[in-house]
């Protein structure tokens, strides 16, 4: 279930230009306050979704894309 919710965030995210350019300045500053914005994130949404299912949603399933964002901002994540 911790997947399908993480990819459920994932694609809200993504969706959202202008959420993803702001969690990606936000992971160059805080990379552990993105996390807890993501949860809040998901849990406005309706999904049940941890940091720790983020992270290995993220480490384990991440486009290219994202896996250089994650490069970026690898230092709390």
């Amino acid at each position: 279930m911790g997947f399908e919710q993480a990819q459920a965030l994932y694609d809200i995210v993504r969706s959202d230009a202008q959420l993803t350019r702001s969690l990606f300045r936000q992971a160059l500053q805080d990379p552990q306050g993105t996390l807890d914005q993501l949860v809040a994130i998901a849990e406005a949404k309706g999904l049940s979704v941890s940091r720790q299912e983020i992270r290995d949603y993220l480490n384990d399933s991440a486009d290219d894309a994202t896996r250089q964002w994650l490069i970026k901002a690898r230092g709390g994540l």
